[in-house]
């Protein structure tokens, strides 16, 4: 029998876990919610790092490690890749493609916080779609900007910045409220590639409101990648039997 651990932290993640039957693990940071509808078994939490993901692998005797975390999860998938390495076993790795510019996008690429404070500055009502990163930098807000900020969940902001909690998938009108409701005239977002967040950007489009896009880091090699679900999915089937 073989086992497979999957990392967790893409919308297809999900769908691959409710393919694994009890003897494999689905694996996840806690951050979000946790089904309870599976078959297999679900583990919620940290490792400690690549170190303590190989000594779960040998205790777990698994003998495949799947990774379908987030694109910019850049330290997870590394841990992953050291893990398996260490362990002697296949790592695998769902790779999301990028979103790509259409025509009519003002795309500003930025590499970092920095960059991307930069690129701010000539605009007042941003709207974030970065998760949780500038809860931490509420305290710099200018003066001559209001942000939204919107997270999967709900967290206290202040007199310039308000925080919407919200799951994705996002319907094409709601984000067309959104931007116009509260003037929105720059959008900040990761280019996670995900179908369920892609309307801000049809939105941005028609709008002609520039998007500020975080680059995406390097991840780290792995034995085999896979760019859709499908193929995921029947290559993991022809895997455990």
């Amino acid at each position: 029998m073989k086992r497979v651990l999957l990392l967790g932290g893409v919308t297809e993640a999900l769908a691959i876990a409710r393919t694994l039957a009890p003897e494999h693990i689905y694996s996840l940071a806690g951050v979000g919610r946790v089904p309870t509808d599976l078959t297999c078994q679900v583990r919620v939490g940290g490792y400690g790092g690549a170190e303590g993901l190989a000594q779960f692998i040998r205790d777990e005797g698994i003998d495949l490690l799947f990774d379908a975390t987030h694109p910019y999860a850049a330290q997870i998938s590394q841990n992953a890749a050291t893990a398996a390495q260490l362990t002697n076993i296949p790592c695998w790795a769902l790779r999301r493609p990028a979103w790509q510019p259409q025509p009519g996008d003002d795309w500003r690429e930025v590499s970092d916080w920095a960059e991307l404070i930069t690129a701010l500055k000539p605009f007042r009502r941003p709207l974030f779609t970065l998760g949780r990163e500038p809860l931490q930098h509420l305290d710099e807000i200018p003066l001559d900007q209001f942000w939204t900020l919107r997270a999967l969940d709900v967290y206290p902001g202040n007199e310039r910045c308000e925080v919407i909690g919200a799951r994705g998938p996002f319907l094409l009108a709601d984000e067309r409220a959104l931007f116009e409701r509260r003037q929105i005239d720059v959008l900040i977002s990761k280019n996670s590639g995900s179908t369920a967040t892609e309307p801000k950007l049809e939105v941005a489009r028609e709008r002609g409101v520039p998007v500020i896009v975080l680059k995406r880091p390097r991840l780290a090699g792995v034995d085999r990648e896979f760019w859709t679900l499908q193929e995921t999915l029947v290559e993991l089937e022809t895997f455990i039997s």
